[in-house]
């Protein structure tokens, strides 16, 4: 068992706190200064609990490069979600864990041979593909792979489109993959696609669905065992969203097109939907410019840091000021917000309205989950933000026994950013088991 760094560890709440009076209560220490996280792995947990809930029928392989925070492999590993991975790096993380192959997509349509081979080594069978080449890389490297042909169908509306980079046509270059691929006596198993990240256009997973059973019938008539739908991701995470419209076209489509008699195994690959909202980021403002129109505000993260998801997610964000010496507010002012480093790049938010705010008052930030800390550097010599996860009790009680957690994951005590230790004694919720394992069945 590898020892638990002091990092890694997750901090089980007092009673009737919560990550917001973490992140008030390490701010109000006096102490912390750097950019920071809190990450509330109850919020991962709900989402898994909410997914289960509303497309029953779609088992989630969680989009590791979305978020690739040990903490957040180990809680999602604990639930029994499978993981999407891109690369041999990925899957050697996950694979650390002691997560069975089984459980592991390879979703790269454009592996290095090195990695196809790495794959087969690990026992990581499962992979997609969506061209002749790797096709044919495939047979020389792992010709025993189980392969799956991704489509495109792309969102009319969505955060990051995809599908100028993967994804074939369904109608014309899809059928002629299956027919290469039978020719090479390779195993193609089933049809994914991706719809692009962030989707806002639900419909799409209609349109996807139909054309992905078009393909499954071309490749039973080739003598394929097509037993794998894969509906790749999209689906919003952020405070305020839902995935209710989405759902519920899926889960009507697959009824439709690839009903439970069939035997049929649907997966997905959400990555924000998991991550976004569990993290939150509180930045402090080190500088200001002062001017009669705006205020310039310099905080000591930027787009090289946490908020690459600007330049790479196309992430709108939104301040929310935290004050160390509240004062009334009498009015709002235009205000601008900057990162640490030297390049004029470096800007977090163009224009927004905000009170005004002394140098040591913080601007804090919802919704930093996705794709923010995995492209994270130390540009100028600034560090990556340190992320304090913590949960409640209940929930603790739930994972700490789950393989990959164990007790030594977790503390009570709160070190010196927050709060006095505290110890376990009957305030520890007494919650009824069935409760606590309806969140996993």
């Amino acid at each position: 068992m590898r020892l638990v760094e002091l990092d890694d560890q997750i901090h089980i709440l007092e009673p009737q706190a919560d990550a917001q009076t973490v992140l008030r209560n390490i701010i109000e220490t006096g102490i912390q200064e750097d950019a920071f996280y809190v990450l509330d792995v109850g919020d991962i947990v709900k989402k898994h609990k909410e997914w289960k809930i509303k497309m029953p029928r779609v088992e989630p392989f969680y989009a590791v490069k979305c978020n690739d925070s040990l903490i957040v492999l180990e809680v999602l590993a604990a639930l029994g979600t499978g993981f999407d991975c891109a690369s041999k790096g990925e899957i050697n993380k996950v694979l650390s864990l002691g997560v069975d192959p089984s459980r592991i997509l390879f979703a790269n349509p454009a592996k290095l041979k090195s990695h196809i081979h790495h794959a087969a080594n690990q026992g990581v069978d499962l992979m997609t593909f969506d061209n002749e080449c790797e096709l044919h890389k495939v047979k020389n490297f792992f010709p025993s792979a189980r392969l799956i042909l991704r489509i495109r169908c792309d969102s009319t509306i969505s955060q990051c489109p995809l599908g100028m980079k993967f994804g074939c046509d369904p109608l014309t270059e899809a059928p002629h993959l299956l027919e290469v691929a039978n020719s090479l006596g390779l195993n193609v198993v089933g049809i994914s696609f991706h719809v692009g990240s962030g989707c806002q256009d639900p419909p799409v997973f209609e349109r996807a669905i139909t054309a992905a059973r078009n393909l499954f019938d071309i490749g039973l008539h080739l003598g394929f065992n097509m037993n794998i739908l894969d509906i790749g991701g999209g689906f919003p995470g952020n405070k305020g969203t839902s995935i209710d419209k989405i759902a519920e076209i899926v889960n009507s489509t697959l009824d439709l097109h690839f009903p439970p008699s069939e035997g049929i195994n649907i997966i997905a690959e959400p990555g924000r939907f998991y991550a976004a909202s569990a993290f939150t980021l509180a930045t402090n403002i080190h500088s200001k410019r002062d001017s009669v129109n705006n205020s310039m505000y310099y905080i000591n993260d930027g787009v090289y840091g946490s908020f690459n998801c600007i330049l790479y997610d196309h992430a709108v964000v939104s301040p929310q000021p935290f004050m160390v010496n509240p004062k009334p507010v009498t009015k709002l002012q235009p205000a601008s917000v900057w990162g640490p480093t030297c390049d004029g790049l470096d800007q977090v938010v163009d224009n927004c309205l905000l009170p005004p705010l002394d140098i040591g008052d913080w601007l804090i930030f919802e919704d930093m989950g996705a794709y923010t800390l995995p492209v994270a550097s130390q540009f100028n010599g600034f560090p990556v933000p340190k992320v304090h996860a913590v949960i409640d009790e209940a929930l603790w009680l739930l994972l700490k026994d789950r393989h990959p957690l164990t007790e030594e994951h977790f503390t009570m005590d709160s070190g010196p950013y927050w709060a006095e230790s505290w110890n376990q004694t009957d305030s520890i919720a007494q919650i009824p088991s069935f409760l606590l394992n309806d969140i996993l069945d």
